[in-house]
C-alpha cells in the first residue's frame, strides 16, 4: 500500500506512467511500483524510475478500496493497490515497456486521457 506524502514532499512526487500512481522517488527505489513492477522493473534504479515515471500529472485521487470505488473504475486503477494516483499523466512508457505488454497481448493506453472509451 503506498504512503499518503508530507506537505513539503509534494513538489517530489512521481507518478507511474503506466498505472499512474503516486510516490516519492525513493519509494520507486526502494520497492518498485506496487502495480506493475514486474514489467517496469524500476526498484533499485534511479534511471529507469526517471523514464518510467513522471512529475507531469494532473490531480491527485486517494483510492481506498478500489474494487469498489466508482472513482477507481473510471480511473482504470480498479485491480491496483490502494493509494494516491494520478488523474492524467503526461507522458508514454518507454518502448521496451510497451513491447512487453504487446507480446503479452496487453493494448497499452497512455494516461493522459487522449485514449477515452
Amino acid at each position: 500500500m503506498a504512503s499518503i506524502p508530507s506537505q513539503g514532499k509534494y513538489k517530489h512526487l512521481r507518478a507511474c506512467l503506466l498505472c499512474s500512481i503516486v510516490q516519492q522517488p525513493t519509494d520507486f527505489k526502494k520497492n518498485g511500483c506496487p502495480n506493475c513492477e514486474e514489467i517496469m522493473q524500476m526498484k533499485g534504479s534511479t534511471d529507469r524510475i526517471s523514464v518510467c515515471t513522471t512529475t507531469y500529472f494532473d490531480g491527485i485521487i486517494a483510492v481506498i478500496d478500489p474494487e469498489s470505488s466508482w472513482v477507481a473504475r473510471w480511473q482504470r486503477t480498479s485491480k491496483y493497490v490502494r493509494g494516491m494516483y494520478a488523474v492524467r499523466v503526461k507522458g508514454r512508457v518507454p518502448e521496451d515497456v510497451e513491447a512487453e505488454l504487446e507480446s503479452r497481448g496487453i493494448k497499452y493506453r497512455p494516461r493522459d486521457q487522449t485514449d477515452q472509451d
